[in-house]
């Protein structure tokens, strides 16, 4: 399975010269499209009504069982990144910690499971499953990640996103209430303006 895994890396990893265009394209997705996350849910809980802030509630709680996930199982088997066996070409720098399951990619994927499985904005859940693909490209093409890490990386969103709906009854309405009252003491004068939601 490694050799796998070290083959399909090598195939999509960036060559020797690679141009230069492609190169600025794959560190965008790699390192600044997942910032894109944290707005997306700022916007659906600024702009939404309830049932929509619920969703991105559980969106965001599916993100960071995955990450936490991610955590637990790079504590129980760490699995080397390329550069740091020697292996391809490595265009960005990043810390020589345990390359699986990709982070960047469990975050994203874990929020787009959960919006597709919900019945709020599925199309925004089918356009960052699409998205993920090119982060998913891009982090093995620059060299930090081997393919296996975004296919643990799906795994992880994926269990994470249907246990976080699937409990959802024991903590989003305590959540919600919560970032509730938070929101109206950050936004309370934008509110009584009418230019934020209460």
């Amino acid at each position: 399975m490694e050799h796998l895994n070290q083959t399909f890396f090598l195939w999509l990893n960036a060559p020797e010269h690679p141009d230069a265009l492609v190169v600025t394209l794959a560190t965008v997705c790699a390192e600044w499209l997942i910032w894109a996350v944290p707005i997306l849910i700022g916007i659906g809980w600024l702009s939404g009504n309830e049932n929509t802030r619920k969703t991105f509630l559980v969106a965001t709680a599916s993100g960071l069982l995955g990450l936490l996930t991610n955590q637990i199982i790079g504590l129980a088997w760490s699995h080397p990144r390329p550069f740091m066996i020697g292996l391809g070409h490595t265009l960005i720098p990043h810390v020589a910690d345990s390359s699986f399951p990709s982070d960047h990619l469990t975050l994203w994927w874990s929020v787009a499971f959960s919006l597709l499985l919900q019945r709020g904005p599925r199309s925004v859940g089918v356009t960052l499953a699409l998205l993920g693909l090119l982060i998913a490209w891009s982090r093995i093409y620059l060299g930090v990640h081997f393919p296996l890490d975004m296919l643990g990386a799906i795994a992880v969103a994926a269990f994470s996103a249907v246990l976080t709906l699937h409990e959802a009854r024991w903590y989003l309405g305590p959540i919600y209430r919560l970032a509730t009252r938070i929101h109206c003491l950050l936004f309370g004068r934008l509110i009584a303006l009418g230019w934020v939601r209460e």
